[in-house]
């Protein structure tokens, strides 16, 4: 894999119930909608389950997604392709928690910072 070994871990406070949060990481159809403008592979189902293997696109860079563990508070996607990694995700009532780790030629940090952004603001117009 080309690039540099990357760690960026982030913890932001959101306006939101834990339920909320966990639906917008783990329902495939919410995760679309406050991670635009990345395209997710057709045919993904309702929630995101261990096992499960999807790719998204930054552009002409895929990335593929395999997720290891989903639970009510926890999100873990192990990354190859555009990021050769991990992603992990914790939440609880008006908190997220973001860790990424990988080597890319993709500024990690700054795609997590935008990401956790978008986050807030999806979270925020659902109430």
């Amino acid at each position: 894999m080309l690039g540099t070994f990357q760690q960026s871990h982030i913890r932001i406070e959101v306006e939101a119930p834990q339920i909320a949060i966990h639906d917008s990481l783990l329902y495939s159809e919410r995760l679309q909608q406050w991670l635009w403008p990345q395209r997710f592979s057709l045919g993904l189902p309702e929630q995101l389950h261990p096992e499960l293997t999807f790719t998204t696109w930054m552009g002409p860079v895929a990335i593929q997604h395999k997720v290891e563990v989903a639970q009510p508070n926890c999100l873990r996607l192990l990354l190859s392709q555009g990021i050769d990694g991990y992603h992990e995700w914790y939440w609880g009532d008006g908190w997220v928690q973001s860790r990424l780790e990988g080597i890319s030629l993709l500024p990690l940090n700054l795609g997590q910072s935008l990401s956790l952004l978008r986050l807030r603001q999806f979270l925020a117009s659902q109430r």
